[in-house]
């Protein structure tokens, strides 16, 4: 029942949206009838809860990871006391704050998750970058703003850095979203959204 409801009111969501972008001007007709309607299922609140539970686990998710600023790198390190990699760290914070353990690895998952342009990236997203010759080979969480968290390289720390500096923006290889449908290899531990992480 919990399985029909959930794709009941995720059809629904993207049944507003659509009408979201109906031309200026227009009232009435489809717009009302599924508002009623909606409302009649008690679903517009359902749905308002959903996108508000989306929203507050990813600013979740950036304040958590804003905690671990200069925690130093390790090459496959994934706690605070080991220090982070990339992809551990991404894990961690995934793990942390939405409940769900994702793939260690950055090609993992790239492969494992939504690709999404990069115009569309919200805070929570993962970005990837070609560092080591080959694709998806680091990983960060962008945070808004053009800036991502990243645990970057041996001798450095947790950091904030701008995507728009020319040495990430020449090795960008993509952006993605996860979602805990995507992640066959997750074990959930709380029912959110989940993300992943890579090894350098």
């Amino acid at each position: 029942m919990r399985i029909i409801v959930s794709t009941l009111v995720l059809a629904c969501a993207g049944l507003l949206a659509a009408n979201a972008h109906a031309a200026p001007g227009q009232s009435g007709g489809i717009s009302d009838d599924m508002d009623r309607l909606l409302a009649s299922k008690g679903l517009l609140t359902q749905i308002d809860q959903v996108r508000q539970n989306v929203t507050n686990k990813a600013s979740e998710l950036v304040v958590n990871a804003m905690g671990f600023l200069g925690v130093p790198y390790r090459r496959g390190g994934n706690t605070v006391e080991t220090g982070f990699d990339c992809s551990g760290f991404v894990r961690a914070m995934y793990e942390q704050s939405v409940g769900l353990l994702l793939p260690r690895r950055a090609e993992q998952q790239a492969a494992a998750t939504e690709h999404i342009d990069k115009t569309e990236l919200q805070p929570g997203d993962l970005v990837f970058f070609n560092t080591l010759r080959r694709a998806f080979s680091h990983v960060g969480i962008y945070i808004g703003n053009g800036k991502f968290i990243h645990s970057p390289k041996p001798g450095a720390g947790v950091r904030v850095e701008s995507m728009s500096l020319r040495y990430w923006q020449s090795r960008f290889d993509g952006a993605r979203r996860v979602t805990a449908a995507q992640a066959p290899e997750t074990a959930p531990l709380a029912a959110s959204i989940s993300d992943t992480a890579t090894l350098h």
